[in-house]
């Protein structure tokens, strides 16, 4: 096979050919040569720009600890779908996905009348047979597509204030709601990443990335892995402050309220009430004022029942200090046992110092998660519903939930009428007596409703 050679006229006929070119084009490629250079400045100077542009339309959003598709927060769930009914901050019930329902049977029934509008998020129509419920002693029967009834064994005049839950079905199909489920990644049962698709075109598509310890929640921040993240420590937020693409918003979480719980089964505390105002009153605030808003009631001041007009209790270590010794002197129980979590020991600290200042020697005790099985004091987060019906938590009919043992026949009455009353002003009547009665009665001492800190890139 002939090979092709260049020989020395080939080379000097191909220098004279680019030579020409140059000179004849040497403004041209200057120009071409100065304006690469510049796009690749501009590129570099405003990439970090050019991808948030690219990326705000995604929200990248951490949560600390695991779940499963039946066990999702329901500030996570009401993103792609919603309850019958919705609670306003007037206490109003307004219907979603219902157009009306009213009590039947003296209120021992419920029927409820489904809008005939609506689909889930699969495209199939919204019906009355879809909807599961699995309420105890409660028989649930859909007659039609859209009159469904709830069947009680006795009247119960707060029973739709629980339908305010999310609806959702196998798997995670909402309805209504402005965004609907994507892509789900599990591991071993729980979810690790959730994508919600939004239902307007607009809005912001948004992936949740679950973390089983906080600390890896942070981790993944700072690696860039989300995008926004929630945490209750000051510490935490006050960190992330010091960044110049980050920022910060305080919020207060009325959905919880920190609670130092008296066991009234102790011979010590039962005694008289006196000991376990004067426990109060020797509890300096202020240190936790980095850590939440005061609380002085367990219905949070967001509620339509909420009374500002409660006995409140100030720090006076000196008089409990003459109240506490008058007992300690007659008792063997002089030492205290404070039992709490390990996230909430910095404040069981405080706490412990503050009496033994005031005579009470007291040790802590770390709990791994459930409930304490004998304790003097036990401090931890209660949480609080959207209705200020407490009966699970002071009922003398409530051992589960009723973790002081509490006891208390005009509590009790008044928490049963609560419940029972259909009228929005006599419940509110109701509860702003059950309130002065608990804070006079002191079975348990609320301290403050805790800080939240969302921590978000600009």
């Amino acid at each position: 096979m002939p090979s092709l050679k260049l020989g020395k006229n080939n080379f000097r006929y191909l220098y004279w050919v680019f030579s020409a070119f140059v000179k004849k084009n040497v403004q041209l490629i200057l120009m071409s040569f100065l304006g690469s250079l510049l796009v690749v400045v501009i590129t570099v100077s405003f990439a970090p720009y050019v991808i948030n542009l690219l990326t705000s339309k995604r929200e990248i959003i951490g949560v600390s600890g695991t779940y499963s598709i039946d066990s999702l927060p329901d500030e996570i769930v009401s993103e792609f779908s919603n309850g019958l009914l919705y609670v306003n901050g007037a206490g109003e019930l307004i219907p979603l996905l219902v157009d009306s329902w009213e009590p039947v049977d003296g209120g021992k029934e419920y029927q409820f009348h489904l809008k005939k509008d609506l689909v889930w998020n699969d495209g199939t129509p919204f019906k009355a047979q879809d909807i599961s419920y699995s309420f105890k002693d409660v028989e649930v029967i859909a007659d039609n597509d859209y009159l469904l009834r709830f069947k009680l064994k006795k009247p119960l005049a707060i029973f739709p204030n629980f339908l305010t839950r999310p609806i959702v079905k196998y798997p995670m199909i909402g309805v209504a709601g402005m965004y609907k489920a994507g892509h789900v990644q599990i591991i071993a049962g729980n979810i690790s990443q959730l994508q919600l698709n939004p239902n307007k075109e607009g809005e912001p598509v948004k992936v949740y990335k679950f973390y089983d310890t906080e600390s890896k929640l942070i981790q993944a921040y700072k690696l860039g892995e989300i995008t926004e993240m929630t945490t209750n420590k000051s510490t935490v937020a006050d960190n992330f402050r010091l960044w110049k693409n980050t920022k910060v918003e305080q919020k207060v979480d009325y959905s919880k309220v920190m609670t130092l719980f008296f066991n009234l089964n102790d011979q010590f505390l039962s005694e008289d009430k006196d000991i376990r105002k004067a426990i109060a009153e020797s509890i300096d605030k202020s240190p936790f004022e980095l850590f939440g808003e005061e609380a002085f009631s367990p219905i949070p001041p967001t509620s339509w029942a909420f009374n500002s007009n409660v006995r409140k209790y100030a720090y006076n270590p000196s008089v409990s200090e003459k109240i506490i010794s008058k007992y300690t002197e007659a008792s063997d129980s002089a030492q205290l046992k404070i039992s709490t979590y390990y996230d909430h020991l910095s404040v069981a600290d405080s706490i412990a110092e503050n009496l033994k200042k005031v005579g009470l020697e007291t040790k802590i005790e770390l709990l791994g998660g459930d409930l304490p099985q004998n304790f003097n004091l036990f401090l931890a987060m209660m949480s609080l519903g959207n209705d200020p019906d407490q009966y699970f938590f002071w009922h003398s009919t409530q051992p589960k939930g009723n973790v002081t043992s509490y006891k208390n026949v005009r509590v009790d009455k008044l928490l049963e009428d609560g419940r029972n009353t259909y009228a929005l002003e006599k419940r509110k009547e109701i509860y702003f007596d059950f309130q002065k009665i608990i804070a006079e009665d002191m079975p348990a001492y609320f301290m403050y409703y805790p800080y939240q800190y969302v921590i978000k890139r600009k």
